[in-house]
Order: structure tokens, then sequence, then C-alpha cells
């Protein structure tokens, strides 16, 4: 097994060096990731060493452990994708490297090609001349209007890697947030799945076995027997129908869901219930005050730091209401005032606007105010699955429990009928 000599990066850019052994340079770069590390430089020991870059192996031997793995390895680029390449091209930049020779390191270290493609096609840019955010910006699906305007403002002031750290910071925390969403109804949902399975399970399967017990009973049986027979009857005899009636209309109400009208139609209902409509507002809030202090925290331009903050709102009535706001800054009225008359946010989160505003750290303020959004909705989904869990459960209960009762029911009337 040969020895490599290799340098990398940490995660505080202090550059450090040794030696390993490993089959390919592939497997020693993924060693060194393993281990937290940014590789910078891999070469075998006693070959002259490349020009501070990672030399991509060739061929297949670059995407290795497997080819197999390479099958099932998905090819879209995903957020994950943008913000490891991120968090490796910030750590690579304080280390002194030069945004090329950065950029090159990259497509070594990617072992998925739709993002080793997209790299190289960034690198082609900047080695022509083109600025890092314009060679982004022909790429608008990756990389949205926030991402490009940090990335102009860190090449406007000379600080690119510092504003690649604090984009990565801003990402994490909105992954995050997501996930804590995510993670938060996967419980309620197999609850739910196991629920409807458990019903289907029962008239389809337990129920239709007592139906010669009961034959020529007629009105002699309970009546909560009489209904479960009918609907497990029912359902033995034209389950399939109404499953494919319900597919169909889910498909029918998800493709009107998606379109702009249902869209609107849903979230402005929304936002009325009385528990996740408040979470769903603070959700976007968050998504908005964090946005908007981060891009003025890198000196985008106001009027530009709310536009693009108003795009990363999901819902589109709220997105409409902050779209209000732009016209009235662009006229010399305080965004504070703005804010105020479009009625979304509470009285703590326009005091902290106004004290930023007035003491010109509005940019830091904003961020407090989406940690605070943040808090809220955290602490609002945990209340709400302390609620919702047991109210499954005891739906699950009650539901299964009638079924065995109506059941129970219609044995004591036979044995009643036979004494």
């Amino acid at each position: 097994m040969p020895d490599f000599l290799w340098q990398a990066a940490q995660a505080d850019s202090q550059i450090i060096q040794g030696r390993l052994q490993a089959v390919s340079q592939a497997q020693a770069m993924q060693q060194l990731r393993a281990q937290g590390l940014t590789p910078l430089q891999i070469s075998l020991a006693g070959a002259a060493a490349p020009a501070a870059s990672v030399k991509p192996a060739d061929g297949a031997a670059a995407r290795e452990p497997s080819r197999l793995g390479g099958l099932f390895r998905s090819t879209a680029i995903t957020q994950a994708d943008m913000l490891v390449m991120t968090s490796e091209l910030s750590i690579m930049l304080k280390a002194g490297l030069a945004l090329d020779n950065a950029l090159r390191v990259l497509i070594g270290m990617n072992a998925k090609p739709a993002m080793e493609r997209l790299t190289q096609t960034i690198l082609d840019d900047v080695k022509s001349g083109v600025p890092l955010s314009r060679a982004l910006a022909r790429h608008p699906q990756q990389f949205g209007d926030f991402y490009i305007n940090m990335v102009r403002s860190g090449e406007a002031s000379g600080q690119l890697s510092d504003v690649l750290e604090r984009l990565v910071e801003h990402m994490e925390r909105l992954r995050a947030l997501r996930e804590s969403v995510v993670s938060a109804t996967i419980y309620p949902a197999i609850l739910l799945v196991v629920a409807v399975l458990s019903v289907i399970g029962m008239l389809g399967f337990v129920v239709p076995q007592f139906e010669t017990l009961f034959k020529g009973m007629g009105d002699a049986l309970p009546t909560p027997t009489r209904i479960i027979m009918t609907i497990g009857h029912a359902f033995t005899d034209y389950g399939l129908f109404v499953g494919l009636g319900l597919f169909l209309l889910f498909w029918v109400v998800r493709q009107w869901w998606r379109s702009p009208a249902g869209r609107r139609w849903w979230q402005s209902r929304a936002l009325a219930l009385p528990l996740v409509g408040t979470l769903m507002l603070k959700y976007d809030l968050t998504l908005f005050s964090r946005s908007l202090g981060t891009l003025l925290g890198n000196g985008v331009p106001l009027l530009s730091a709310l536009r693009i903050a108003t795009l990363t709102v999901g819902n589109v009535n709220l997105r409409q209401a902050l779209e209000g706001v732009i016209p009235k800054v662009k006229g010399g009225g305080r965004m504070v005032e703005a804010l105020k008359a479009s009625g979304i946010f509470e009285p703590l989160a326009i005091n902290l606007i106004k004290v930023g505003e007035e003491t010109g750290r509005l940019g830091p303020m904003l961020l407090e105010l989406a940690r605070i959004f943040n808090r809220d909705v955290e602490n609002g989904i945990k209340r709400g699955l302390t609620l919702l869990e047991p109210l499954l459960i005891l739906v699950l209960g009650l539901v299964i429990a009638s079924i065995i009762v109506s059941i129970m029911l219609g044995i004591l009337s036979v044995n009643d009928l036979a004494a």
C-alpha cells in the first residue's frame, strides 16, 4: 500500500501536514475528510508535490470505493452539497489559497459528478476573468439571489472568505430550522400511517371473519355490529375502487394545491389557524429577518436586501405584504413604519427593528429577532406535539376499540339467542 504526503486545512484554517497509507489518492482524500480536514495537497511519497492543489485521480478510481455505490448515489445537487462546497471553499480561502486553486481542489474532492461539473464550469469562468459572483449568477438554480449578493459584497470589500464563513453560518441555521420542523412531523406521520393501516387491517381481514357467524341474524344484531359489518362488507367489495378514487382525489387536490390560486387560498386559511398559523407566520418571519440581517451585515444596500429577503418568504400572502414595504422605503419612509403598516410584525419585533434603525445596528437587531422567532417556532412545535401525539393515540385507540366492542356485542347477541 503506497504512502501519501498530504497537506490539509483544519476547521480553524490552520494548515497541517502528514503522511498516511492508502490504496489510492481518492481513498487518501476520503480519510482526511473523515477526520474533518480539508485536503489541500496530496502526493505520493517521493514524487514531486503538485502546486498547492489536490490532483484528481483518473477514471473510475477517482470515485472509489466502489462502482456499485455510484449506482445508488443521487445525481441531483442538494442544499447539503452547496453547504459543504461553501464551507470548504471558505476554509481554503482563509488558508491562503488563491480562488482558482481552491476551486481546483474542490473539483478533486467532489465525488458527485453534477457537483464536479458545476465547480469546473465556475472555475472556467473565473480563469477567463469573470468575477466569482457573476460566475455563480449563471447557475440560478443552485445559487439564488441571496447567495450571489453575499459573494458580491465579499468581493467588493475584499473579505470573501469571511463573507463565505457567515454565509455558511446562515445556511446551517436555516438547515437546522428546516430539519427541526421536518423531524417534528415524523412521529405524528408514523402514528397516522399506523392508525390507517390498523383500521384497514381490521375492516379488511378481521371483520369479514365474523360475517358467517352473524349471517341470518338480521335485526337481532346490535346496531353498532350491523354498522361495522356493513362498513367491512363495503370495504372488501369496493375497497379497490375507493382506494383509486381517493388516489385520484389526492392527485387533483395536490395539483390545485400547487397552483398559484390554490397556494394563495390554503396559505391564507392556514395563517388563520390558532396554533399552526402562528408557527407558519413566525417560521417565514425567521427566514426574512435572518436573510435581511445577514445581507445588511455584509454591506448590501437596504433596498436590494429587502427585495432579496422578501423572496425567501414562502407564504404568498406574507410575501405580498412585505413587497409593499419596498416602495415605501424607496420613497424615503422609515423601514420600521413600513413594516408596522404591513400588520404582520408583533410589537416586540417592531421595537427591536426601531432600536436597530435608530442606533445604526439594524443588521444585528434583525439577527437577534430571527433568533427569537426561531426559539418561538421550536417551542411552539414542541408544545403542539405534546398535544398532538396523545390525541392521535387516543383517536386510534377509540377507533379500534369501537370495532372490537361492536364485534363483541354481536358475539354476546349470538350467545343470548342460543340460550
